[in-house]
Formats: structure tokens, sequence, C-alpha cells
């Protein structure tokens, strides 16, 4: 199967995880946590889960001109993602301040910085097959990727926010589902531990579950869904299979500690099917 070029227009973070017994009621001090320095933001983490699946990817981000762009680079680079176009910009990297408490809940806050100065004409889409953006970028740069890609356009739409743009498929989950406006075309909604469903024009046209696992950090298990359905229908697999491959993805990434730490390959996703 030959391996499908992806191009992500998204996110780049670094996240600053405190791992606690707990998550903390409002006004309340824990301090028993300890404390990891980890590569995120969505649009990286998917580009890096993809590439682990065995697709050929580009990031198109930004980040800043400091001491933390590198760090959060780092999954990216090690993965094997483009980065050729790249941007710098004189706002501070972006960085996502997570709690995550013993059973594998988390409690995220995210300062966008230089995710906020990627810009429409910063967006160049090369020939690919697909192009995969989400909603941590300015929304004008997420419509300008949907008008403009070369092939499919996959849509995260997360966090949820109004005015989104079509997509060829659009990943939600059930929350993210309410706020959406437009329910047309094809949607996957994913279910937390019931799974995941495929609806074409408001039709259940897939379901598929899980395997199960022990969750320990729920941080990237959305991201690793979204770049394995992405990856599985670009191969031209067929979509509850593809469903079912992405359920196993998330279902990994959750049964581990930390953002792109947690991304399983591609043998990985296999070996549990």
């Amino acid at each position: 199967m030959a391996a499908p070029s992806l191009t992500v227009v998204g996110s780049i973070n670094l996240d600053l995880v405190a791992r606690a017994v707990r998550l903390p009621r409002p006004g309340e001090t824990i301090t028993d946590a300890t404390f990891s320095r980890i590569p995120g933001g969505k649009g990286a983490n998917q580009a890096v889960a993809a590439a682990r699946l065995g697709a050929s990817v580009k990031m198109i981000g930004c980040v800043g001109n400091d001491e933390l762009a590198e760090p959060a680079l780092a999954g990216l680079v090690e993965a094997g993602v483009n980065l050729d176009s790249l941007k710098r910009s004189d706002s501070g990297t972006g960085v996502a301040l997570i709690t995550v408490d013993a059973e594998g809940e988390n409690v995220i806050v995210v300062a966008p910085g230089a995710n906020l100065d990627l810009h429409p004409d910063d967006v160049v889409l090369p020939d690919c097959n697909g192009v995969l953006c989400q909603l941590e970028i300015p929304i004008e740069t997420v419509e300008h990727a949907s008008l403009n890609a070369p092939g499919d356009f996959f849509l995260n739409a997360a966090p949820a926010r109004d005015g989104i743009p079509a997509a060829d498929v659009t990943i939600v989950n059930r929350y993210e589902l309410e706020s959406l406006s437009n329910r047309n075309g094809v949607l996957a909604v994913t279910l937390g531990s019931e799974g995941a469903v495929l609806l074409e024009d408001g039709v259940e046209v897939a379901r598929a579950t899980p395997p199960p696992v022990e969750a320990v950090d729920g941080t990237a298990a959305g991201d690793a869904f979204t770049a394995c359905l992405v990856v599985s229908l670009l191969e031209g697999r067929d979509r509850v299979e593809a469903l079912q491959r992405a359920c196993a993805a998330g279902a990994i990434a959750a049964s581990r500690f930390g953002a792109q730490t947690s991304l399983p390959t591609k043998e990985e996703v296999d070996a549990l099917l």
C-alpha cells in the first residue's frame, strides 16, 4: 500500500504537564504533582501521529523565536515530518498548561501565542492526497486551506467554534457535535469509551468500538484517532476498517502518558487489531 501524502496546517505547542493524584477544585492547591515538558498542539500531534502511521507528512505552522520553539518542534523532527514551510514569529511559542489525574482525566488551558500568527498567505499547499486542519489557528487560515486543498480536506473541528468551513470529512467529539450548525456531509463522531460513529448526511454508515485498555492519559487520544482515520481513508481502506483502526489508535494513546509520546505506530495499531 503506497504511503499517502498529507499536509497538516495547524498548531504547534509545548505542553507543560503536571501529573497529580487528582485534579484540584476551584481555589485549591495540590502539591504532590510531577512535571514534564512534552511537544504538543493539535496540529503537531496529528502530524506526528500520521507520520508514525506511515504517511508522508508536511507540517505548516508557526512557532516563536524563543527558547520554547525547539522543544515544541522536537517530536515533529523525530517523526521525520517536513518542516520546510514552518513560520517563525515574534510572538511566543504556543503553550498548553495540562493537569492530569491518576485516572487519566485532564484539564487543559492553551495560550496560543505564535499559532495566531499563521495567516492565509503563509499557507502554500503542495500537491498532496489530503490536507488536515484543526481550529487552534485563525479561522481564515483554515478557510484558505479548505478552499485550496489539492486533495481531500479533513477538519478536526476542535476546539468547538462558529463559522467553520466545509470539509470532505469533519471529525468531532460528542460535545463538539453540539456546536456544529451544519451537519451535512461525512461526520466522524468520537464517543469516548463507546468508540465512534461515521455519519453521512445524518445517517449512520459505520460504527466501531475501541479495544479495552487501561486509561492513563487522554490528552492526545483524539489526535491519534483523527490522524489514523485520515491516513486509513487516504490509504483507500473502507470506512468500517478505517474507523476501527482509528478507535484502536485512540485507545493506545489513552493508555500512555503525554501527547506526542503516546502516539502509536502503524505496527502497534496492526498488532492491537
